[in-house]
């Protein structure tokens, strides 16, 4: 793993891609499916959670009137197709340049929608297509044009991206 400062070269002024930040980045080897590294991702946020809400909950609530709730696991998962139904059916349309992806808004309704089904502040997105995760980001065998990816939503805003990474050489 490594933490370590980020900066990106955003014109963006909002909190979803901040210019400068630090990241955690995980690499796991061994792993069968990017199911692994959900479940490890899951596990960990659970526990610092955890630690945040038992040492500094009561001064977060006081000071911002948030509380820290810590989650349950597992995490829930829905697929790409899944969110752009949940979406379709909310009555928002996601721009055509966000085709394969999910835009801000989108992200926020598939949020209320999880947290309103399941009362779950966090969701992973899976299973994005080839379009928007070609690099390194591994495909499934029997459905070539969709790749073992996610990303993770909080509270309707995009925290982490992650995938199982293309090894086969072919």
């Amino acid at each position: 793993f490594e933490i370590g400062p980020v900066f990106r070269a955003n014109p963006s002024f909002t909190s979803r891609h901040d210019t400068e930040f630090t990241s955690v980045d995980i690499e796991m080897a061994w792993i069968t499916s990017h199911e692994d590294v959900m479940s490890m991702e899951e596990k960990w946020l659970r526990s610092v959670i955890a630690v945040v809400s038992a040492k500094f909950g009561a001064a977060i609530e006081r000071e911002f009137g948030v509380k820290v709730v810590v989650p349950s696991l597992p995490f829930p998962r829905i697929t790409m197709t899944e969110a752009y139904e949940i979406v379709k059916n909310s009555g928002y349309v996601i721009p055509s340049e966000s085709k394969g992806d999910l835009d801000p808004e989108a992200e926020r309704i598939v949020s209320r929608h999880v947290e309103d089904t399941f009362g779950h502040q966090f969701v992973f997105v899976t299973d994005y297509p080839v379009s928007v995760r070609a690099f390194y980001h591994m495909r499934y065998e029997d459905s070539p044009r969709t790749t073992k990816s996610f990303d993770l939503l909080w509270k309707g805003l995009e925290v982490t991206t992650g995938a199982q990474r293309e090894h086969r050489y072919d």
